[in-house]
């Protein structure tokens, strides 16, 4: 989103200043490349060090969804219904 705002603000301004629509177009896109590489280095690093923890199974992002199954599954358990999958319930 950074990088699209910036290269926004760069293309209106080109264009403001009344260059060739895809002269701009490119220079706009250059220099939001530019700019998101030099400025956003720690951002960028940051998600690349997320994505590396969440592929090699260090981190795992829970949803709600997940959380109440896991609640639901664990009270099943203490109540003696064993875990979902495991055959046939008791009654």
């Amino acid at each position: 989103m950074i990088r699209l705002a910036i290269f926004a603000a760069v293309l209106a301004l080109l264009l403001l200043a009344q260059t060739p629509g895809w002269i701009a177009a490119i220079i706009a896109a250059v220099f939001g490349f530019a700019a998101s590489y030099i400025f956003l280095g720690r951002l960028r690093t940051q998600v690349a060090q997320g994505v590396a923890d969440r592929r090699s199974g260090k981190t795992h992002a829970p949803t709600d969804d997940e959380d109440a199954e896991d609640a639901l599954d664990t009270q099943n358990y203490l109540d003696g219904r064993g875990l979902e999958g495991d055959g046939p319930r008791q009654q």
